[in-house]
């Protein structure tokens, strides 16, 4: 009897190893370094993937029984693999539109501004409209002559382009800078007058003799935008096509688009439709079509279970503006503008009633927030919307960016369940002017204060915002890190205090990502059973020396365990 007892035991256990072996791969990427963001299992030698799912993580004597015949085998050569990386909040199509506009984020003075827009000029019919992005006046390396409330005048614009309208818009996207043909357009001209230059939510900003400069602050911008012609959907088409190819080749897998309207959604479908979109779609409906969102509460949330490429489950709110522009909603007066606190670009009235309105209908809401009054106002309203809902953690709603946060309202993130959706490039960017906008205490107590939102238990998730910023996650991983410029400025970073761990880095561009989209079960971390969406790099971003991050570059991106890009 005891031997019969021990040949089934030896049966079962032939029967398990024959069925292990059996359980072949359709891929298995070996020889690498994988960080895996799991912590039962940080790091893996090799990763056997099937039917576009993760089958096995471990050493590559463990994964090589995972081999058949048919299995594609990829040497990663001793480059590092990470879960693929997700940005958490940046502007799809305003990505690829930048590829077809003038791309001003590497102008380094207004006369090379100027220059850029002259040569578009040249190849353009008079009439046609000159647009672009991406200026940042305190970017430039050196100041223009004629400065108004810190902004550039026109003049020189005017000069090049008499007859074509230009209309540009500021990097945060937060301003625009208009020449006098399409202010003319507008109907906008001398504001002499009790309140000039005002406009509810924004600034039209002019001279000592009333002249506007061509700085549209904030809401003001859409007085000159509201007349662009509107896009074709063959330029729309050929925008998307552009923005993924970019994500592609940055290694993202995963994108949550800040804000969007049905047109951009049903693009987004059609490609998915056609086999064409090659990155994850997790869409915000943009707050700025009330009628949008109506449809949108009746019929409920879209959620792609089965293959999980676009999501919709999500409303995005512009509650202030930006810092650069001096746009972000504050609770004393800028430093650099006495008697000026910004802009709140949304009545809070609003962020009250679309709460209020998507916690039943299945609904995330996403609220743009940059100065501290903003992320005051927002937590304000937040709170009062969760007060009938004991769950209200399981809720997620987000601050998008809460990049300058009065110190009494930091631990409100955590005791909350608000995700801080931040973008540690804007630090590097920004953190050396900001400053002047907010003043040292300010700055220390509450401004990209990543370390004490975490120790309040919030989750703060990764980004750049693009293309306010270039969509490429390196240099935000390396702010995130160092809390230096990208020209390795200070020595000991910004505020060093609020450096991340490189883990904490990595996991805020990917498991962190994916909770902030209810997500985390399906991808964020190499584990069996979830999306095989991966990061390949050129270097060890975990371990180089931290001068080094910047050289390195993406080798290869997955998703869904197809190679969508291989430099």
């Amino acid at each position: 009897m005891k031997n019969i007892f021990l040949l089934a035991i030896l049966g079962i256990f032939l029967i398990s190893c024959s069925t292990d072996k059996a359980e072949s791969a359709d891929l298995i990427f070996t020889n690498g370094i994988i960080y895996t963001v799991n912590e039962s299992q940080p790091t893996a030698e090799a990763v056997a993937v099937k039917n576009g799912m993760i089958l096995a993580v471990g050493t590559t004597e463990e994964i090589e029984k995972h081999k058949a015949e048919n299995t594609e085998m990829i040497d990663l050569k001793g480059e590092t693999m990470t879960p693929g990386l997700i940005e958490s909040h940046a502007h799809l199509m305003g990505i690829g539109y930048n590829k077809l506009e003038l791309d001003l984020m590497y102008v380094k003075t207004y006369d090379e501004l100027v220059e850029k827009v002259a040569e578009a000029v040249a190849k353009s019919k008079p009439g046609d409209w000159i647009t672009g992005r991406g200026w940042h006046q305190d970017k430039w390396i050196e100041k223009p002559e004629k400065i108004v409330k810190g902004f550039q005048t026109n003049d020189q614009l005017n000069e090049v382009s008499p007859d074509n309208p230009v209309f540009l818009r500021h990097a945060s996207g937060h301003a625009a800078f208009a020449n006098g043909k399409a202010l003319e357009l507008a109907g906008i001209s001398n504001l002499k007058g009790e309140r000039p230059g005002e406009v509810e939510g924004g600034e039209i900003i002019i001279d000592e003799l009333g002249n506007p400069t061509g700085i549209l602050s904030e809401r003001a911008a859409g007085l000159v935008a509201r007349l662009i012609p509107a896009e074709t959907p063959e330029r729309a088409e050929e925008a998307l096509t552009l923005a993924l190819k970019e994500l592609n080749e940055k290694g993202i897998t995963s994108f949550h688009d800040a804000g969007s309207g049905q047109n951009v959604i049903d693009l987004i479908q059609k490609f998915k439709n056609e086999g064409k979109l090659t990155v994850r779609q997790y869409v915000m409906l943009t707050g700025t079509q009330p009628a949008l969102l109506d449809e949108w509460y009746k019929k409920g949330p879209m959620i792609d279970s089965a293959d999980h490429m676009l999501t919709v489950r999500s409303i995005k709110l512009n509650c202030d503006g930006a810092l650069g522009n001096r746009g972000a909603w504050l609770l004393e007066d800028y430093s650099d503008r006495p008697g000026h606190r910004g802009h709140e670009t949304l009545p809070m009235s609003v962020v009250s009633e679309v709460s209020e309105k998507a916690i039943p209908a299945g609904f995330q809401v996403c609220a743009h927030a940059i100065g501290d009054r903003a992320n005051q106002e927002i937590l304000d309203r937040y709170e009062a919307a969760f007060a009938n809902y004991p769950d209200s953690k399981k809720l997620r709603f987000r601050i998008e960016h809460a990049q300058h946060i009065h110190p009494d309202d930091i631990p409100r993130f955590g005791e909350m369940g608000v995700i801080a959706a931040m973008q540690a490039i804007h630090l590097s960017s920004d953190r050396p002017w900001a400053i002047d906008r907010l003043g040292e205490k300010r700055i220390i107590d509450g401004a990209y204060v990543w370390q004490k939102l975490m120790q309040t238990g919030a989750v703060v998730t990764n980004g750049t915002d693009a293309p306010v910023e270039p969509v490429d996650p390196i240099p935000s991983f390396y702010a995130s890190v160092t809390r230096k410029t990208l020209q390795g400025l200070p020595d000991g970073g910004y505020e060093g205090d609020q450096k991340m761990t490189r883990s904490e880095a990595l996991k805020s561009y990917t498991l962190d990502g994916a909770f902030a989209e209810f997500d985390e079960d399906f991808k964020g971390s190499i584990e069996v059973g979830k999306a095989a969406d991966f990061t390949v790099f050129d270097k060890n971003i975990m371990e180089v020396p931290e001068d080094e991050i910047l050289d390195t570059k993406v080798a290869m991106t997955v998703v869904g365990g197809k190679v969508v890009y291989k430099k």
